[in-house]
């Protein structure tokens, strides 16, 4: 069953927007620059989990389909034998 990448992608760029603002705040920066470099990472962070699970799908769907024809080849030479 494919995973569903809206969730999972924004879950991550939450954690990455906390994650980000907590280590820019620790340095000492502005506030204004520790949530525009926030924003900036949780923007760029969806965007990659959103692909990575997009290719996790394909994989999976691929390998579903697979499985299937290969299950299907051997009820098909089963029944001839």
């Amino acid at each position: 069953m494919p995973l569903n990448a809206r969730p999972i992608a924004l879950n991550f760029a939450v954690i990455c927007f906390f994650g980000i603002s907590f280590v820019t705040w620790l340095s000492g920066l502005a506030m204004f620059t520790c949530c525009k470099r926030a924003v900036a990472g949780a923007v760029l962070a969806y965007v990659t989990a959103a692909l990575a699970v997009k290719s996790i799908n394909a994989i999976l769907i691929s390998a579903m389909v697979e499985n299937q024809m290969r299950r299907q080849k051997e009820l098909d030479s089963g029944g001839e034998g």
